[in-house]
């Protein structure tokens, strides 16, 4: 098969979708179908949609990157500049929402070279290409800097810095701002207007969080199960609709948030803590020192801080799967049943039924091939009765709204799907500790409030709950302590 060809220099790129849908193979139901949308050269898409709306398929298939005949089946047309997306090279470019998984290098203007390397740009033409990308998107490091070395929001940047230094007509991004802190929200935007302002490209962005983007964008679109169910200019759509996409379960400006209501203000005992503890990958880099912090049954507790400044560190050493570098983690006795004191000296058996992890990537604990034998292994492993697990995950399935994915493949899921997922396969196993990061990104108005009320019951009833969070209206309506840690400035001065 001969390789697809490469792309012009930038020009805006027209978009058209008739009756395009996509099915993941093995899955009964459409991640899109039906979907109908022309978008105009140079014009501006805010695309939103409940979890699990096909948004983000959406964006892989104008991508070309959705894949073959093996990964799925295709209806309608999809066109970029009037060609099949995925027949040619560089015409779009899609930035991610996990500023990690995007790094390929290990030096800044290396990493940015990549995708031009790829797409056969003439050597004398990539450097120059570079340091225009860098310089748009403000990132203001040297080219050999570590790609190691920058913050959350400086990764995110540089992921758009790659695409733009390719020259795409058609720019998409999806979520790029849900693993950030505030103030790398406010640089990725920042730096996404002053591309646009330069070089007039198309783009379309998902976001659940509206405020981010409404003011930048020309039109917002709606999808749903059938394709479109609303488009229109951000203060027609946004203010004329707002009832309705309320109860689609998007995110509203303005909506009101709820507090559950908590059952009891105290809390219980200690089940975990730490005694000047020293966290890190290793003892040749230790990230905080002197950490000293207690999780109680009965209460939720939220790490926050800028990205870079340690919190799933933390969280991962909380839960016994990092050791100290230094100082100790100490479990309460009715925590350890019996076990050591140090939840880092568990074995993985006798941590699934003290300690549950829920990680910042879902994908980095599925196991299995179906959603129902993922929220499975758990209770398996704890020798739970076969009629109990059944109730559990099924309570789970409905709860979480993942009851019609129960046969799918966790991989398959949307972000959102997959978060919730991460979430239940730990609540199957019901630990007496629950430590999750992030535990909201990618979620629809409605499924975010599902997830509180969730948190918060496991806590009245006795479970305690550490999340680490970018999320202020999660932390606002959920946490009963927060552990704020302060951004570490290192020796280039990049913000970790």
């Amino acid at each position: 098969m001969p390789l697809p060809t490469p792309s012009p220099a930038l020009r805006p790129s027209a978009v058209d979708a008739r009756g395009w849908g996509w099915r993941y193979a093995g899955r009964h139901a459409w991640a899109v179908s039906d979907l109908d949308l022309h978008i105009t050269p140079g014009e501006r898409i805010l695309l939103l949609g409940a979890s699990g709306a096909g948004k983000s398929t959406f964006l892989q298939g104008l991508a070309g990157v959705q894949g073959g005949e093996e990964e799925g089946e295709e209806t309608g047309t999809l066109l970029v500049d009037g060609v099949d997306p995925g027949t040619t090279r560089g015409r779009a470019g899609l930035v991610l929402q996990d500023p990690d998984s995007q790094v390929i290098l290990a030096r800044v203007g290396d990493d940015v070279a990549f995708g031009c390397e790829n797409l056969g740009v003439p050597r004398d033409l990539i450097w120059p290409r570079v340091r225009h990308a860098l310089a748009m998107v403000g990132l203001d490091v040297p080219l050999a800097h570590p790609t190691a070395a920058l913050s959350g929001g400086q990764k995110q940047r540089l992921a758009l810095a790659g695409v733009l230094a390719m020259q795409p007509g058609l720019l998409l991004l999806d979520e790029p701002t849900a693993n950030l802190d505030p103030d790398g929200v406010r640089e990725v935007r920042a730096s996404v207007a002053r591309v646009l302002d330069e070089t007039g490209a198309t783009f379309v962005v998902i976001e659940h969080r509206v405020d981010v983007w409404k003011d930048l964008v020309d039109r917002v679109v709606v999808l749903g199960p059938a394709g479109v169910i609303a488009s229109g200019r951000p203060d027609v759509v946004l203010g004329e609709q707002r009832a309705f996409l309320a109860a689609e379960g998007i995110w509203v400006p303005g909506a009101p948030v709820t507090a559950p209501a908590r059952a009891t203000d105290a809390a219980g005992p200690v089940l975990v803590s730490t005694d000047r503890l020293t966290i890190g990958r290793s003892a040749a880099a230790p990230v905080r020192t002197d950490v000293d912090v207690a999780v109680a049954a009965g209460e939720v507790l939220a790490i926050t801080g800028p990205n870079g400044a340690g919190k799933s560190t933390l969280a991962l050493t909380l839960g016994g799967l990092l050791k100290p570098v230094a100082g100790r983690v100490q479990a309460a006795p009715a925590l350890a049943d019996g076990a050591h004191a140090a939840p880092s000296r568990w074995t993985s058996a006798q941590l699934v039924a003290r300690i549950g992890t829920v990680f910042q990537d879902p994908e980095h604990q599925f196991l299995t091939g179906t959603v129902r034998d993922e929220l499975a292994v758990g209770p398996r492993v704890l020798g739970v009765p076969p009629a109990e697990a059944t109730r559990r995950i099924d309570a789970l399935l409905e709860r979480l709204r993942l009851d019609r994915l129960a046969a799918a493949n966790p991989f398959t899921l949307s972000g959102g799907e997959k978060r919730r997922l991460s979430v239940a396969t730990v609540l199957a196993s019901r630990p007496r500790v629950l430590l999750l990061d992030e535990p909201t990104f990618g979620q629809d108005f409605r499924t975010w409030q599902e997830i509180v009320a969730l948190l918060r019951e496991l806590a009245d009833d006795g479970t305690g709950v550490v999340a680490v969070s970018h999320d202020e209206a999660f932390v606002r309506a959920l946490s009963d302590r927060e552990y704020a840690l302060a951004g570490i400035t290192v020796a280039d001065g990049a913000q970790r």
